[in-house]
């Protein structure tokens, strides 16, 4: 048996032990990763906006 048969035989095993989330679970896992997105960008923009006011203020000297 080659390497790329075992291997395709081990991903098949694999998915039939996995369990579908529940909808409700899956809900919960979206808002976390949204809400995590969303800090991150905010953070971010907060960043970009003090950079951005850093630059404008020092070029009118």
């Amino acid at each position: 048996m080659s390497v790329i048969q075992r291997k395709v035989i081990e991903i098949i095993q694999t998915l039939k032990l996995a369990k579908k989330t529940s909808k409700d679970d899956y809900m919960t896992h979206l808002r976390l990763v949204l809400l995590g997105m969303g800090v991150v960008g905010g953070i971010a923009f907060v960043i970009k906006l003090i950079a951005e006011f850093l630059t404008f203020s020092g070029n009118n000297r």
